[in-house]
């Protein structure tokens, strides 16, 4: 009877806690909870190499004021997103981070722009946005911004090149979060997408990650699974041996 109970009890508390976790689902958007004040945003990009593919992004809350980590690959999706956070999470936004400047960072940017939110990126990455015919984000910097959202920090830094040249990382002290983008790999992930990427810089760039945040608890890829600093170490052991040649 009582191993019965508890089997219950663990059945109820898991099918909670993924209550809680999933929050929503559509056609173009998923949005799932990682930690009290962190959200990870899914959308979907049709490519021709690797089919549909998931994208991630996220989302960070404080005191009712939001930041978004990339934009959605499309506006459908992107306005999607925004309603989301304003009338389900009950927050403005009140900026957005672009980690690079491919289509699943900054594809749904001028959605954004409508609503008057301001953009930020690396300087590398405006440049890079603009060449290849992007919209382009509005506030860049060439090593490190700070954003405060509600009363909390975010640091938004670029630590060498890596999946592209003007990538960069953004850190959340208090939820000791990291949203890595596309430099950062989910554990069994391959290398992707490798156009504008510097393979011999990469694991020197995430290896600086690793140094300046020794407390990191979760990470946030650009594509696939969260994890911890494993995905960090993951990624520097998968181009390791480009780095030697």
């Amino acid at each position: 009877m009582k191993q019965t109970f508890l089997m219950c009890l663990l059945t109820i508390t898991s099918t909670l806690i993924m209550a809680q976790k999933n929050l929503y689902k559509s056609e173009n958007l998923v949005i799932e909870k990682t930690t009290p004040n962190l959200y990870l945003q899914i959308t979907y990009l049709n490519t021709d190499d690797y089919g549909k593919v998931a994208c991630n992004g996220a989302i960070y809350i404080s005191n009712n004021e939001a930041v978004i980590f990339d934009t959605p690959s499309d506006s459908i999706s992107s306005i999607e997103l925004i309603n989301y956070v304003k009338n389900e999470l009950k927050s403005s936004i009140k900026a957005v981070v672009i980690n690079h400047f491919h289509i699943d960072c900054l594809g749904g940017l001028k959605e954004f722009h409508a609503e008057n939110i301001p953009s930020y990126a690396s300087n590398k990455t405006i440049v890079l946005a603009k060449e290849d015919n992007q919209e382009v984000p509005q506030n860049g910097f060439d090593k490190a911004d700070t954003l405060t959202i509600g009363n909390q920090k975010i640091i938004n830094t670029f630590f060498g090149e890596a999946h592209s040249k003007g990538n960069i990382i953004s850190y959340i002290p208090s939820e000791k979060a990291l949203f890595g983008g596309c430099q950062v790999k989910a554990l069994g992930a391959g290398k992707g997408n490798l156009n504008s990427a510097n393979i011999h810089e990469w694991p020197n760039s995430i290896e600086n990650i690793k140094k300046a945040y020794s407390e990191i608890q979760f990470v946030v890829p650009g594509h696939g699974k969260i994890g911890g600093a494993e995905l960090l170490d993951f990624t520097i052991q998968m181009f390791e041996e480009d780095r030697s040649n």
